[in-house]
C-alpha cells in the first residue's frame, strides 16, 4: 500500500516537472533541471517551482527563489548564491550554458563533487565573483586550453578554498587581469609555483597553502606589488625565501609556514614597511634575526617559532611599536630577554620557551602593555617574577616553568584576578601561596610543584569555582593542614600535594562529583580514612601512602565504580580488606607497611594459633631461609660480575625492590632471564608488570636512565603508567603496569564495529596522550610506536591508553648524538602514524597502514564514500560533516612532507574544531 502510494507520488511530480519544463523561459527551465540533479536532503530548494498554466493565475518566477538575483528588470539571473545549503552531487555545465549575464555565483560549503565543469569556467564571461570552495570537487583545475583564461576578463574574484583538486596550478588565471582575490588552498595540487603567478596586474590576496606544492618559490612573486595578503605555506618547497619578496610594497599579512625552507631571513623585508603579520614557523631557518627586522614598524604579528635560529633578540626591535605576538618558541636563541622587549606599548602574548635565554626577565615587563600570555618556559632565566607582569589587567596565561626563578609570588601575580592558567613548576620560588582563590574567579589550572614554598595551602581554595587541576607537590617545607573545604571545590579534578608536609587530617569528603586523582603521598597526615569517599563517584587514583592513617579501610571505599589507583602503603591502618577484587587486584605494593593490616592480597585475618598454621609457618620460614640464601648468591654474583643492581620506582605508585624485579625472572643470569626484549613477571608482591629490556652503553647511560625517570612522571589519563626499573652497569628493566585487561584496539575492532561516538572518544584520547607527550613534557617525549595494537583498554571504560611509549624513541637515545634531531624525527613519525591510526578507527580496521600513495592518490570524495559507508553515515545525516572535518585531520597527518602536517596540539584543535561545529 505504502509502495503503490509512493510511485503514484513521485509519478506526479516528474509529470509536474514535465509540465514545468515545457512552461518556463530557458533560465528558469535550467534551474530546475540543476534542482532535479543534484541532492537536497536539507530540502534547501523547496522553494524552487513554478505554477504551469492552467493549474493557477499566478505563475512563480525564479527571479522570487531562494539564492536567485535578477536584474532590475527581472528579465536574467545575475546572481545564484547556493553556499551552505547541504547539497550534493556532481554538476553538469551545460544547466550553465544560458546564464550569459551571471555576475556571482556562489556554490561554497556544500558537497559537490566530480570534476568541476568548464562550461561554467569558460563561458560565463561576465562572472565577477566565483566562489566554489568547501566542496569536494576533484580532478584537474581547467587549464584554460581554447582561450578560457581571457573569457572570464571579469573576474575579481576566485575561491577554490579546501577542494580535491589535483596537478598543476592552472597558469592561464594569471591572464585574468582584473583578478584581485586568488585561493587554491587546501586541495592536492603538485608541482611548482608558476613563474606567471608573478605577473598578476591588480591581485591583492593570494592562498596556495595547503598543497602539495613543491620546488623553488619563484622570484617573480616580488612583481605582485598590489598584494596585501599571501599565504604560501604548509607545502614543501625547496631553498631559500627569495629576497625579492621584500618588492612587496603593498603586503600585509605574509604567511609561509611549515614549508621546508632552509638560508635566512631576508634583510629586505625591511622594505615591507606595511606589513602587520609575518609567520615563517615551522621552517628550517637558521642564523641570526637581522637587525634590519627591527624596522618593520607595522608589524603586529611575528612569529618565527619552530625554526633553528639562533643568536640574540636583536636591540632593534624597540620600533616595532605595533608589535602584539611575538614568538620565537622552540629556536636555539641566547641571551637576555632584552629590555626594549618590555617597553613595547602594544604587546600582549610573549612566547620564547624551549631556548638557552639566560638572565633575569626586564623588572619592567608587563608595565608598558596589557600582556595577556607570557611563556618563558624551559630556559636558564634567573631572579625573580617581575612586580609589575600583572599590571596591564589581562594577564590570564602565566608559564614560567623549568627555569631557575627564585623570590616569592608576592606582589607580582597576588593582585592578578585575570589569571586561568598558572605554571610555575621546577623552580626555586619561596614564601606563602598568596592567592586569594575569591580574587581570581577563572583560574582552572596551578601548578606549583618542584618549588620551595611555605605556608600551607591557602584556606579559601574551594571558592575557586572554575579550577581543575591544582598541583603543588614536592613542595617539602609547605607544613599547613587541609582546608577543610577542599574537596567541595566544583570542578577539581586533579589534586596533587604529594611531599609537601602536610598534617591533620582528611577532610571529609561533600559534593566532590568531579575529582578524579588524588595524590598526597609522603605527608603526615593522621587520622582514619572517612566513608565519605565513596561520594566521589569519578575518583579514579587515590595516594596516601607514606603518613600516619590509622583504623581500617572503609567498606564503602568498595563503591568507587572507577577508582584504578590505589596507594595505601606504609601508614598505621589496621583491619581487613575489602572484600572486593579491583582491592585486591592493586597488589600488595598498595598495602604494605600496615602492620595490622590484613586480608587478600595480604595476610589472612584468621587466629595464628593452630598447630597447623605453625607448621604451615615452620615451612615457610625454612623456605624463606632457603630462598635468601639463594638471593644473596644471585645478588653477590649479579654484584661482581655487572654492578650493584638499584630500583626506581615512582611516586605514589607501588614500592619494588630490584631483588623483586630479579627473583621474578627465576634465572641467575638477568641477561638470559628475559630472552625477548619484551615479557611478562609476576613479582613477589603479587602483581604482574610488563618487563621491557634494555642494554646500556657506557656513554649514554646518564641519558637513557633520566629519560626514563622523565617518563615514570609522565602522568596522563590516556597513557599506560610507568611503574619503575631496575638497573646496573649493563642492563635496564622497565615495568609497566599491566592492568589493562580487555584487550587492544587492533583485537577489538576485529571482533566488533565501534559506534561513531566511541570511535570518535578513541580518536580524541590517543591525539589527546600524544599531544601531552609532544607538548606538556619538557623535553618532549616521542611515542616512537603509534599502532592498533599499542592502544589498550581497561574493564568498564571505552578510554584508550597508550602503551609502549618512548621505547623506540629510548633505543635512539642510546645511540644517537643528535637528540634534537631524533625527537623531531620521531614527532613527526607520531603524527604519521597517527594519521594512519585515525582511518583505520573509522573503515573498521580495512586501512591499516594507509599512508603513501595509495590514499595520496586517491580522490577525497572517494575516501568519504568509503568512510561514510563503514559508518552507515547517510547523506542526510548530522554526523556527516564532522566525520568529513575528522578525515580531513588525518589526511593532513600522513602528507607525504613531514613540513605539511599538523603539530600534535593543532590536531587535537582540529578534531575538537570539528565536534564542536556538528553538536
Amino acid at each position: 500500500m505504502e509502495s503503490s502510494k509512493h510511485n503514484k507520488l513521485r509519478s506526479c511530480f516528474y509529470l509536474c516537472l514535465f509540465l514545468t519544463l515545457v512552461a518556463a523561459d530557458p533560465q528558469t527551465e535550467s534551474l530546475l533541471t540543476l534542482k532535479s540533479q543534484l541532492t537536497d536532503n536539507s530540502n534547501s530548494l523547496k522553494d524552487w517551482f513554478i505554477i504551469t498554466p492552467g493549474v493557477s493565475d499566478k505563475v512563480v518566477a525564479c527571479c522570487s527563489w531562494s539564492g536567485v538575483r535578477c536584474n532590475q528588470n527581472s528579465t536574467s539571473v545575475v546572481s545564484l548564491d547556493l553556499s551552505s545549503k547541504n547539497l550534493a552531487g556532481s554538476l553538469s555545465g551545460k544547466v550553465f550554458l544560458v546564464f550569459t549575464e551571471l555576475l556571482e555565483l556562489n556554490i561554497s560549503d556544500n558537497s559537490f563533487s566530480g570534476e568541476f565543469p568548464t562550461e561554467i569556467f569558460f563561458n560565463l564571461t561576465n562572472l565577477r565573483s566565483l566562489d566554489i570552495s568547501r566542496n569536494n570537487f576533484s580532478g584537474r583545475f581547467p587549464d584554460g586550453n581554447g582561450g578560457g583564461g581571457s573569457s572570464l576578463k571579469n573576474l575579481i574574484l576566485l575561491d577554490a578554498l579546501s577542494n580535491s583538486f589535483s596537478g598543476p596550478l592552472p597558469i592561464h588565471l594569471s591572464q585574468l587581469e582584473n583578478l584581485k582575490v586568488l585561493n587554491l588552498a587546501g586541495s592536492y595540487f603538485t608541482g611548482s609555483i608558476p613563474s606567471q603567478y608573478g605577473s598578476f596586474k591588480n591581485l591583492e590576496f593570494l592562498h596556495l597553502g595547503g598543497n602539495l606544492l613543491s620546488g623553488h618559490i619563484p622570484q617573480e612573486l616580488g612583481n605582485l606589488t598590489t598584494l596585501t595578503h599571501m599565504e604560501i605555506g604548509y607545502n614543501s618547497y625547496e631553498g631559500v625565501i627569495p629576497w625579492q619578496i621584500g618588492y612587496m610594497s603593498e603586503l600585509k599579512y605574509l604567511d609561509i609556514a611549515g614549508a621546508n625552507l632552509s638560508g635566512f631571513l631576508p634583510k629586505h623585508f625591511s622594505n615591507l614597511t606595511k606589513l602587520e603579520s609575518l609567520f615563517l614557523f615551522r621552517n628550517h631557518l637558521s642564523r641570526e634575526i637581522p637587525w634590519e627586522l627591527g624596522q618593520i614598524t607595522s608589524l603586529v604579528n611575528l612569529d618565527l617559532s619552530d625554526n633553528h635560529i639562533s643568536g640574540t633578540i636583536p636591540e632593534s626591535f624597540s620600533g616595532l611599536k605595533n608589535l602584539r605576538l611575538l614568538n620565537l618558541m622552540y629556536n636555539e636563541m641566547s641571551g637576555t630577554l632584552p629590555q626594549v622587549i618590555a617597553q613595547l606599548p602594544s604587546l600582549d602574548t610573549l612566547f620564547i620557551w624551549n631556548n638557552y635565554f639566560s638572565g633575569s626577565l626586564p623588572k619592567s615587563l608587563g608595565m608598558n602593555s596589557k600582556l595577556r600570555w607570557v611563556d618563558v618556559s624551559t630556559n636558564s632565566f634567573e631572579g625573580e617574577i617581575p612586580q609589575g607582569i600583572c599590571s596591564g589587567g589581562v594577564l590570564f596565561k602565566v608559564i614560567l616553568f623549568s627555569n631557575n626563578f627564585t623570590g616569592t609570588l608576592s606582589p607580582s601575580l597576588s593582585n592578578c584576578s585575570t589569571l586561568v592558567r598558572i605554571r610555575l613548576e621546577d623552580n626555586s620560588f619561596s614564601g606563602v601561596i598568596p592567592f586569594s582563590f575569591s580574587e581570581i574567579p577563572d583560574i582552572s589550572y596551578i601548578d606549583l610543584s618542584r618549588n620551595k614554598l611555605t605556608g600551607g595551602i591557602p584556606l579559601d581554595i574551594s571558592k575557586a569555582t572554575k579550577l581543575d587541576y591544582f598541583n603543588i607537590s614536592n613542595n617539602p617545607e609547605l607544613g599547613g593542614k587541609l582546608p577543610p573545604q577542599i574537596w567541595s571545590a566544583p570542578r577539581l579534578q586533579n589534586f596533587s600535594a604529594s611531599s609537601c608536609s602536610i598534617s591533620g587530617s582528611l577532610p571529609e569528603f561533600e559534593s566532590c562529583k568531579a575529582i578524579t586523582v588524588i595524590e598526597l603521598s609522603n605527608n603526615n597526615i593522621s587520622g582514619m580514612l572517612t566513608p565519605t569517599v565513596s561520594t566521589c563517584g569519578s575518583l579514579e587514583k587515590m595516594d596516601l601512602a607514606g603518613n600516619r592513617m590509622t583504623g581500617g579501610i572503609p567498606e564503602r571505599f568498595a563503591k568507587l565504580p572507577h577508582l584504578r589507583v590505589l596507594d595505601l602503603s606504609h601508614n598505621n591502618l589496621s583491619g581487613s580488606i575489602p572484600s572486593d577484587k579491583v582491592f585486591q587486584s592493586m597488589g600488595k605494593h598498595a598495602y604494605e607497611g600496615n602492620a595490622n593490616l590484613c586480608g587478600l592480597p595480604l595476610k589472612s585475618c584468621s587466629a595464628y594459633s593452630s598447630k597447623k598454621l605453625v607448621s604451615v609457618l615452620v615451612a615457610c620460614l625454612v623456605s624463606i631461609l632457603l630462598m635468601v640464601v639463594a638471593a644473596l648468591a644471585l645478588y653477590y654474583i649479579r654484584q661482581r660480575s655487572q654492578g650493584q643492581w638499584k630500583m626506581v620506582s615512582f611516586a605514589g605508585l607501588p614500592h619494588f625492590t630490584a631483588d623483586d624485579v630479579l627473583r621474578s625472572f627465576g634465572s641467575p643470569e638477568p641477561s638470559e632471564a628475559v630472552p625477548a626484549s619484551v615479557s611478562k613477571a609476576v613479582l613477589p608482591t603479587g602483581i604482574t608488570v610488563i618487563v621491557r629490556k634494555i642494554e646500556l652503553q657506557d656513554k649514554k647511560k646518564s641519558v637513557v636512565l633520566n629519560f626514563l625517570t622523565q617518563m615514570g612522571n609522565a602522568r596522563h589519563v590516556n597513557l599506560v603508567r610507568l611503574l619503575g626499573f631496575c638497573y646496573n652497569n649493563h642492563l635496564v628493566y622497565v615495568l609497566y603496569d599491566n592492568n589493562l585487561h580487555t584487550g587492544t584496539l587492533a583485537e577489538k575492532m576485529r571482533t566488533k564495529k565501534k559506534d561513531w561516538a566511541t570511535k570518535k572518544r578513541i580518536i580524541t584520547g590517543v591525539a589527546k596522550g600524544l599531544c601531552f607527550l609532544h607538548h606538556e613534557c619538557y623535553p618532549a617525549i616521542p611515542h616512537g610506536d603509534v599502532k592498533s595494537s599499542n592502544i589498550l583498554f581497561d574493564d568498564d571504560k571505552i578510554e584508550p591508553y597508550l602503551g609502549e611509549f618512548g621505547f623506540k624513541y629510548m633505543l635512539h637515545l642510546n645511540t644517537a648524538d643528535q637528540m634534537n634531531d631524533v625527537i623531531r624525527a620521531e614527532q613527526q613519525k607520531d603524527i604519521y602514524n597517527f594519521g594512519e591510526l585515525i582511518l583505520e578507527i573509522l573503515t573498521n580496521g580495512k586501512l591499516m597502514n594507509a599512508g603513501g600513495l595509495m590514499i595520496q592518490n586517491k580522490p577525497k570524495d572517494v575516501l568519504l564514500r568509503e568512510v561514510y559507508t563503514e559508518n552507515e553515515v547517510g547523506s542526510s545525516d548530522f554526523k556527516q560533516g564532522e566525520v568529513k572535518r575528522v578525515v580531513e585531520v588525518a589526511l593532513l597527518c600522513i602528507r607525504s612532507d613531514q613540513s605539511d602536517r599538523p603539530c600534535m596540539e593543532d590536531a587535537l584543535r582540529l578534531l575538537s574544531e570539528a565536534e564542536n561545529r556538528f553538536k
